[in-house]
């Protein structure tokens, strides 16, 4: 019945925010309306089929009130809270490893987002 998900961010500046998740995160746009002039929504994808919406909302709310945790995998946590920090994210918790296997590191893109970095320990 249900086949798949995505998270959509409201934002009021979403050229900001889409370029945050296509140059820090490296997604791919995959969508865009209107296909001209100002985007209302883009529609982003991840690897093999990560997808992320971000829609243009005037009175979008910012900040800690927003209650949605985006998870992103990394082939290196380290290096991906390294290149997060570099381009002015707000790191909220550094790298480290969880029992169940994953490292974990939390930040935040510029709209307050949560952000959860993880990646995959090996052995």
């Amino acid at each position: 019945m249900f086949t798949e998900a995505f998270p959509i961010l409201t934002t009021r500046d979403l050229p900001r925010l889409a370029a945050f998740y296509q140059e820090v995160l490296e997604f791919a746009e995959t969508y865009r309306f209107p296909a001209e002039g100002d985007p209302q929504y883009v529609g982003l994808e991840l690897g093999a089929g990560g997808q992320l919406g971000v829609g243009a909302d005037a009175a979008a709310p910012m900040g800690p009130e927003q209650r949605l945790d985006l998870c992103v995998y990394a082939d290196d946590c380290d290096a991906a809270v390294a290149r997060l920090r570099s381009h002015g994210a707000t790191i909220t918790g550094e790298p480290q490893d969880m029992p169940w296997g994953e490292r974990a590191a939390h930040a935040e893109d510029p709209d307050g987002n949560r952000l959860v970095i993880l990646s995959r320990l090996t052995g």
